[in-house]
């Protein structure tokens, strides 16, 4: 084995930064309460505020000990952060949580919400991927054939394992259909969902974000406790379980890993839906769910 270069971490926030984004919080909270179409509409009134309270939770969330961000991780806090906003607003202006929750994002360019913004950046977040696999792809030529082919099998056992499970459980065959590619990224899962008939895309949604989130918060403490220290193992195990997520919890931490959750990020996702592709592979998983 050829070790991974070492790769720098991102240095914590400053209090500058902390007290910046606490002002705007406070500031335009209080402006939309007293004048709630002043930026045009109720979804730019309340951007500011709502994006502010997304990036303090994740700033604070990334300044919580160690230890209980392995049970807390950021990304919890900031989602908590947020909703724990909106729900601040909803009951001061009377206009209850799903509006200013439907506020957050609108999915519209001339009427955006804070969720709107931090999609946009979502472009350029892939394309630093690039970097770092660039810098390790020594590293990961040597080992493409053990990248691709675990990524392939990591792919074929988490369609039909969720499968197996949800007809042990006896769960009603449409849901297990919904919750097939849990370990796939949202956009890809939702065009694998649509080949099988009687799914639910909401549920889709809502399963690959909930194992998102459960592997952000636990996959260190499992690979740890299970003595995997190799960065490639590391960073292909992370991110085919818990594709995006988890790719941002563990690279915060060991940036050496994130070329390999990169790529397997996204052959995980191709895997998936060239499978699901395949009459014959959507009818055996349909015989195992019943």
């Amino acid at each position: 084995m050829t070790e991974a270069e070492p790769m720098g971490k991102p240095s914590p926030f400053s209090s500058i930064e902390v007290w910046a984004w606490t002002g705007v919080l406070l500031i335009s909270f209080v402006s939309a309460l007293f004048y709630p179409t002043s930026l045009g509409t109720s979804a730019r009134t309340c951007l500011p505020f709502l994006l502010a309270a997304t990036v303090l939770g994740y700033m604070v969330g990334s300044g919580l000990p160690s230890n209980v961000k392995k049970v807390f991780h950021p990304i919890i806090c900031c989602a908590l952060s947020a909703d724990l906003t909106a729900f601040a607003f909803g009951y001061f202006s009377k206009s209850g949580l799903d509006p200013v929750l439907g506020y957050y994002l609108t999915n519209a360019s001339t009427n955006p919400g804070a969720g709107d913004i931090l999609m946009g950046f979502l472009g350029s977040v892939i394309l630093s991927f690039s970097f770092s696999m660039f810098k390790q792809r020594k590293l990961v030529k040597r080992h493409a054939a053990e990248i691709f082919t675990s990524v392939i099998i990591s792919t074929v056992f988490s369609l039909y394992s969720t499968a197996l499970v949800g007809r042990l459980v006896q769960l009603e065959p449409s849901l297990t259909v919904s919750i097939l590619p849990r370990c796939i990224t949202v956009a890809l899962a939702l065009s694998i969902v649509s080949l099988f008939d009687g799914a639910n895309p909401s549920l889709t949604a809502a399963v690959v974000v909930v194992t998102g989130l459960v592997g952000a918060n636990f996959v260190q403490a499992t690979l740890d406790k299970l003595r995997f220290q190799d960065p490639i193992a590391r960073g292909i195990a992370t991110a085919s379980s818990a594709h995006g997520l988890g790719t941002a919890a563990l690279s915060a931490k060991e940036p050496e890993a994130l070329p390999f959750c990169a790529i397997a990020y996204a052959l995980n996702g191709i895997f998936g839906s060239l499978l699901c592709s395949i009459p014959a592979v959507r009818q055996s998983l349909i015989a195992i769910i019943g």
